[in-house]
């Protein structure tokens, strides 16, 4: 067994991480590209920090080590499964690195699994990610595209990270497309220290890049808040205008929302309580229509009510501010010309400057 510091980690580029920690732990928060091998269940973690509070801790650790022994031939077949598919000795990590981790990476060097253990565990990367987010400047400019709802910013999002361009796809950070229907197909949205990790490990992945590219986004994204270097890079950057006609914007949103994920049963019931959280701001006749249209499954029509009574206007005023700073305008009916124009518009200010 090797201890390793957060440092060491980051600088050699380990990519075979355990999680220890408890599935409800993992699921709130990790190391991005880690995968989890428990070593209790979250009931076995309470059960243990239950005993702790009450009993001390001598009788947690030999209630923890009841609760691990019959199901430790399992977690080293795993480990050494994990390290075998990967090529590297897996890192293992805990909260802390405290003993969960070591009871973990203890077993393994016994059983002769090498592996790593990270020195002060998921807090200590906690620690250097707050540490390097929130004094972080982006030096390189930063291009921001704009559109009303459904003009397909995210599609070219992926399609020019598909080509290799630097982009910082925040909504994929936070598990959310930012607005009231953001998280349906999403699963549950990150939280601010699953963002930021996330945040984190994409700029040190583009660390030398010549310049972003990136959706505008609201400061709050789902669960997440955007970290002030990024506001900061939006007032800065270069605007570029996405446009499309509504029927093409409809088409889309239904493509992307209603066609994967409709069959769930839960769906209609999702869409529905979105709906209610901003019926009173949609004028009462159109309210009622799209009700109606929602609860007769006629999606396309909701999408297209929700466009020209909701999503169009507010995004009209709040493009006020930017009215004066759009350089370019990119026709986005066709998503593949739009990403070569977007291309060109890049390097053409790369030229100039």
């Amino acid at each position: 067994m090797k201890d390793i510091t957060v440092e060491e980690l980051l600088h050699q580029g380990y990519a075979n991480l355990i999680d220890v920690r408890s599935p409800g732990e993992f699921f709130r928060d990790t190391i991005p590209g880690a995968i989890n091998i428990p070593l209790f269940s979250d009931r076995e973690r309470a059960q243990v920090g239950i005993t702790y509070k009450r009993e001390g801790q001598a009788a947690a650790q030999w209630l923890g080590m009841q609760i691990v022994s019959p199901k430790m031939e399992a977690l080293m077949n795993a480990i050494r499964q994990r390290g075998e598919e990967l090529g590297e000795p897996p890192t293992i990590f805990c909260w802390r690195g405290g003993m969960r981790s070591r009871a973990m990476a203890t077993f393994a060097t016994f059983a002769g699994v090498p592996v790593r253990r990270l020195t002060g565990g998921y807090r200590a990367y906690r620690k250097h990610v707050v540490g390097t987010i929130e004094p972080y400047a982006l030096e390189q400019p930063v291009f921001l595209l704009h559109g009303m709802t459904g003009v397909g910013k995210t599609e070219l999002l992926h399609r020019l990270e598909a080509a290799g361009q630097p982009v910082l796809d925040l909504e994929r950070m936070a598990g959310h497309r930012g607005s009231v229907f953001g998280d349906i197909g999403k699963g549950k949205p990150a939280n601010q220290k699953m963002f930021d990790a996330r945040l984190f490990e994409t700029l040190r992945r583009y660390e030398n890049a010549p310049y972003f590219i990136m959706e505008a986004e609201s400061r709050r994204i789902g669960n997440a808040t955007l970290p002030n270097f990024l506001m900061q890079a939006k007032e800065q950057a270069v605007h570029i205008q996405l446009t499309a006609p509504l029927e093409v914007r409809v088409q889309r949103l239904y493509d992307e929302y209603v066609v994967p994920f409709s069959w769930r049963p839960d769906f209609s019931e999702k869409v529905e309580a979105a709906f209610l959280k901003i019926a009173r701001r949609i004028p009462t006749e159109q309210a009622k229509r799209l009700k109606d249209a929602l609860q007769s499954g006629d999606y396309r029509t909701a999408i297209t009510l929700l466009l020209v009574h909701y999503y169009d206007p507010r995004y009209e005023n709040k493009q006020d501010s930017y009215v004066t700073n759009i350089q370019e305008q990119v026709d986005a009916a066709d998503l593949d010309a739009a990403g070569k124009r977007i291309c060109s518009v890049i390097d053409k200010f790369l030229d100039v400057r």
